[in-house]
């Protein structure tokens, strides 16, 4: 396994060790041994009040590896006690933290920053171990993070605010101020970069911050809590609350959160919306997506075919803005076609850079052959099969799915409009960029749609996609910061502001507008002679 729990092996001595350095060497024994039981797993504990502390929970969940099936360890199902506990340190806490400059609450990310740096490699292992991913896009994520972590340390600057005098004596003055415990509900297929979409900005803006990571991947949020409080970050800023559903559900519903962010399926992003504003908070959920890349006849096909083959099969289709339906615009593309497909097929399976790693559980792996399998009884043809990869015996027990391919004869077969989260990429030729642009309008998505094009003119064709993030000639749009990431329409609820950038410093304060007057001092002679004096 990765060579991280080796590390943590040699570096934690057994006796005086942390805690937490404790928990690593457990963990990093149960991974090395040879045939370990899910009973051998330890059990995670909850970070609240800058300490781990065990849940109130009898049950727990199951923390696998995807490259092999092996347990990792077991997640408590934490509740309502759990989350009140949670939320009284950070209540405890907030009153201070609020009053702290805010040039002082971002020096904790500064030093933040620089141990993300420093622990780059451990966190990207973490990363490979518990999700499966490969190596280069395990760092990548992690260097992602590490953008949006720089970013808040920018926010003396962006909360500075604005003042101006709007009639003599009268000055107007805007400030945003925090909004006090608030709370991130965090999915599975970003274990670093998604819960630092959130961190830093919420707890720089000035709030405490509870966090749920998902169930399936705990480890690296866990690791990264450490290096928080090893930056000087005061105990019950920043909370972490494992669990599931009763998990979610009560910090939904708490009366001393203000504010709910949430990233995951579009199905349980509405519920999470309705519950939060429900129950009188702020609440920003993001939903799934249904990406839409359309390829004119003159786009270079070399450079598309390259882009195309990263988009849809990166991180194993595993992400929010992976390319799900590819349209090309003209028939008999032929051509492209056949190149794409050979491309995909030389992909092979594995960790290591360039590889397609495998998908998350038996559960996503039943999830997308099923799509595969129904293909062609809806009219549609299997171009690149990925199932074989299920059984290769030289993948022992991951839970891997190939690159697919499927050919469409209709724009409303399943694959075409439902969200898979897998390796899948859905072809579609049509007549027109017109008609292109109908299809990707209809799609209950709003995350990403890009346009492949050598014409400028061809390019601006994109403003009519109904997506909230554009791409010309790229295949995943992400905005990079001080622009925010989100969507619209099913791919997200709630609150107008986006997750990251600017959107999540507005979602994370609340504006206040201060309006003064003083009465202008009366001027004597003997004053105004000393002016003209």
């Amino acid at each position: 396994l990765a060579q991280v729990w080796r590390a943590a092996l040699c570096q934690c001595p057994k006796r005086g060790m942390p805690r937490a350095a404790h928990r690593l060497r457990v963990l990093a024994a149960h991974a090395l041994a040879a045939t370990p039981s899910a009973a051998a797993a330890e059990t995670l504990q909850n970070f609240v009040g800058g300490d781990f502390v065990s849940s109130t929970a009898s049950s727990t969940v199951e923390v696998t590896d995807p490259d092999s099936g092996r347990v990792l360890a077991q997640v408590p199902e934490s509740g309502a006690a759990d989350v009140d506990a949670a939320v009284a340190a950070a209540a405890k806490a907030w009153p201070s933290w609020r009053d702290t400059p805010v040039k002082v609450r971002v020096e904790v990310l500064f030093r933040f920053k620089s141990l993300l740096e420093a622990h780059l490699s451990e966190l990207s292992d973490l990363i490979v171990t518990e999700h499966g991913k490969n190596r280069a896009e395990a760092e990548a994520e992690v260097l992602k993070g590490i953008e949006t972590v720089t970013f808040a340390t920018g926010l003396p600057e962006i909360l500075a605010g604005r003042q101006l005098e709007v009639s003599r004596g009268v000055t107007c003055q805007e400030m945003r101020r925090p909004l006090g415990v608030v709370a991130s509900i965090v999915p599975f297929n970003f274990p670093a970069m998604v819960p630092l979409w959130t961190l830093p900005l919420a707890i720089g803006c000035g709030n405490c911050l509870i966090m749920k990571p998902s169930e399936k991947v705990p480890l690296t949020l866990v690791r990264m809590a450490e290096l928080l409080r090893e930056a000087g970050c005061p105990s019950g800023v920043f909370s972490i609350v494992h669990g599931a559903q009763a998990a979610v559900e009560s910090l939904t519903k708490h009366p001393g959160i203000a504010a709910v962010s949430f990233v995951g399926s579009s199905r349980v992003a509405e519920i999470v919306d309705k519950s939060a504003r429900a129950n009188g908070k702020r609440a920003l959920c993001m939903g799934g997506a249904k990406n839409h890349l359309i390829v004119m006849p003159d786009a270079d096909e070399a450079m598309t075919i390259n882009d195309v083959m990263n988009s849809a099969f990166g991180s194993g289709g595993q992400r929010c803005m992976a390319a799900s339906v590819l349209l090309l615009v003209g028939k008999n593309r032929r051509s492209f076609l056949d190149g794409l497909v050979e491309r995909a097929r030389a992909l092979e399976a594995g960790q290591k850079v360039g590889q397609i790693g495998p998908l998350i559980d038996a559960q996503a792996r039943s999830r997308v052959s099923r799509y595969i399998e129904e293909c062609p009884g809806h009219g549609g043809r299997v171009l690149l099969d990925g199932r074989a990869w299920a059984s290769d015996p030289r993948l022992g027990q991951g839970f891997y799915v190939g690159p697919t391919i499927l050919l469409h004869s209709s724009s409303h077969e399943p694959a075409m409009s439902e969200e898979i989260f897998g390796p899948v990429l859905s072809v579609f030729e049509v007549d027109s960029l017109d008609e292109a642009v109908a299809i990707e309008n209809t799609n209950p998505y709003g995350n990403a749609a890009s346009i492949y094009t050598t014409s400028g003119a061809t390019a601006l064709e994109a403003q009519r996609f109904s997506a909230g993030m554009l791409g010309i000639n790229i295949g995943v749009p992400v905005p990079r910061e001080p622009f925010s990431f989100g969507g619209t329409r099913q791919s997200k609820f709630g609150d107008s502001s986006d997750i990251t950038g600017i959107g999540a410093v507005n979602f994370f304060t609340e504006l206040i507008k201060i309006t003064t007057k003083w009465n202008p001092a009366k001027r004597t002679d003997t004053v105004a002679a000393s002016f003209i004096n």
